[in-house]
């Protein structure tokens, strides 16, 4: 039998937000539940002089990390590898510091930042959401480097080469999962913040602006009305901006150094749209996932992978070695949303990335009937873990805001 979730399942809603490690943001959970895959508190990392620098619970919302960390490819590698070169190079997730380093400006002070994690009571919302519904210990960036190729996989389930931040137009061959919607007549939508935080995902999905496009605004609307198509993909405001009335609007996308706790309001209202609407609440399965780490540290090796329909070149890569897509990026935070969630479930054993993303939502609308890249087709789906009765009003969280 189906999961009992799947039943009445209506609505699939991504929310993406950036930049972000596992461990330094769910890290501290391990102590609460040793299922979760976070800290023990004695992981390190050597410095320049091969001095250990420990992980540490002082992140803060705002004023740290005020040198942008590495996460494009090098770097990226770097902090898996530690300088390791050749075939029989293996990670060890040892280059997080020389990494930081190479951007403070040999700064150490700076540069132990790079290990530090937040303690639970911090984020509020991403600790509550991780505890009371299903939190993945393996969910993985698709690629080991930035935003805009990694962000492609959730879109494409693939980066068609790509391993940085190019802009690059998509052709026919392998269709987005909106495109894959429409024309199965499906409902599908991306909201972007605002016109003054669009998407960064534009230049690649022109082919279906009028019908994939929305504001936030227009997503807190629908659901209102209970009008949520049937895959919506989020963004987060990507700058701070001036908003209505000369007032300012606060990035929410908790890239560093933009504010963490807005982030937090920002995740707790895209939820309580969902659960304020009751029968929305009961249709509806919500994924928050991260990109890309954002060269925070993570004490997690990235496994391989089924090796993509693409090759990267030594000169796309920078590290002299062409690149398969045959492994993984670092992991980040992910958390599955639903009243059919068991409390408090772990998702262990299985490996996740953002390919899952098109594959859930292709074999559940469409029963897996479209062209999909080998890498997409080989991966996990989530819905499985909607297996539960749905939990009653008392028994799942809403969050309150201040002003």
């Amino acid at each position: 039998m189906p999961p009992a979730g799947l039943d009445n399942l209506k609505h699939i809603v991504v929310l993406m937000m950036e930049n972000r490690s596992f461990d330094h943001m769910l890290g501290a959970l391990k102590a609460a539940n040793p299922q979760i895959d976070g800290l023990n508190g004695d992981e390190t990392n050597p410095d320049a002089d091969g001095n250990d620098v420990p992980v540490k619970p002082l992140a803060d919302y705002r004023d740290q990390l005020v040198h942008d960390p590495d996460h494009h490819f090098l770097g990226t590698d770097l902090q898996i590898f530690e300088g390791q070169t050749g075939d029989g190079r293996a990670a060890n997730m040892k280059g997080f510091v020389k990494s930081y380093l190479t951007q403070t400006k040999n700064d150490i002070n700076l540069a132990k930042e790079i290990m530090y994690y937040f303690q639970p009571e911090k984020l509020p919302v991403l600790t509550t959401l991780a505890q009371e519904f299903a939190v993945f210990n393996s969910w993985f960036s698709s690629i080991p480097g930035p935003t805009i190729c990694n962000r492609a996989f959730a879109h494409y389930g693939t980066s068609f080469g790509q391993v940085g931040m190019s802009i690059f137009y998509i052709g026919k061959d392998i269709e987005s999962i909106y495109s894959r919607l429409l024309d199965a007549n499906h409902t599908a939508k991306i909201y972007y913040y605002d016109q003054k935080s669009s998407t960064m995902e534009i230049v690649n999905l022109l082919q279906h602006q009028s019908e994939v496009f929305g504001s936030f605004s227009q997503f807190i609307s629908d659901c209102k009305l209970g009008q949520l198509p049937d895959y919506s993909f989020i963004e987060p405001c990507y700058n701070d901006h001036p908003g209505p009335g000369g007032g300012e609007i606060l990035a929410s996308d908790q890239h560093p150094t933009h504010d963490v706790h807005e982030g937090e309001r920002f995740i707790g209202t895209v939820y309580n749209a969902i659960r304020n609407n009751d029968s929305l609440w009961a249709t509806t399965a919500l994924l928050v996932v991260y990109d890309e780490h954002g060269g925070l540290y993570d004490h997690v090796v990235p496994p391989a992978c089924t090796p993509g329909d693409f090759t990267a070149k030594p000169t796309d890569t920078g590290t002299g070695m062409s690149f398969a897509f045959d492994r993984l990026g670092v992991r980040v935070p992910a958390i599955l949303v639903s009243p059919y969630v068991p409390k408090g479930t772990v998702v262990s054993g299985r490996v996740f990335e953002h390919a899952c993303i098109p594959n859930t939502v292709t074999k559940f609308f469409l029963n897996g009937d479209a062209k999909r890249t080998n890498r997409e087709a080989q991966s996990e789906t989530f819905l499985d873990l909607l297996s539960g009765p749905m939990r009653p009003d008392d028994d799942v969280p809403w969050f309150e805001f201040g002003g």
